[in-house]
């Protein structure tokens, strides 16, 4: 917390961890479409001025820690990127070109929580989840 964000009079420091799925929890976040996910993601939130600042991407979920100004609240930034980006891949990967009001890619809920003084631990916590879930995979095939 030694950095904060400071425009005109207000000081800032709001994190959040989210977590958030594909419908379905479908295991489709590979390959191309998990490295073109997160500059995707990047942009839509500085579209509100906002910054990820941690994030990984699973097979079947996403992790993201997100710096996000007092002025905007948390779900409209995180809709914002949920839609636009299911847009963005509908467009892309589905190679249609219309708009897609009532098609999704993720799911209608997602999982937030404010990060405060715990930073450095959620950040490690995003880092090492992928390891984390294999070595719990690991685990479960000797049961």
């Amino acid at each position: 917390m030694d950095k904060f964000e400071s425009p005109n009079y207000t000081k800032w420091d709001c994190k959040y961890h989210v977590v958030y799925i594909p419908k379905g929890r479908r295991k489709v976040l590979y390959g191309q479409l998990r490295e073109h996910l997160g500059e995707v993601f990047r942009g839509l939130a500085q579209h509100k001025e906002s910054r990820i600042e941690e994030g990984h991407l699973m097979a079947d979920h996403v992790h993201m820690m997100i710096a996000i100004p007092p002025k905007y609240a948390v779900s409209n930034v995180v809709g914002r990127i949920l839609g636009k980006s299911a847009i963005h891949l509908a467009r892309v990967y589905s190679e249609r070109k219309r708009n897609f009001a009532g098609q999704s890619f993720w799911a209608r809920g997602y999982f937030v929580s404010t990060v405060g003084r715990d930073e450095e631990l959620i950040r490690n916590y995003i880092r090492e989840q992928e390891r984390e879930d294999e070595r719990l995979d690991e685990l479960m095939l000797w049961r």
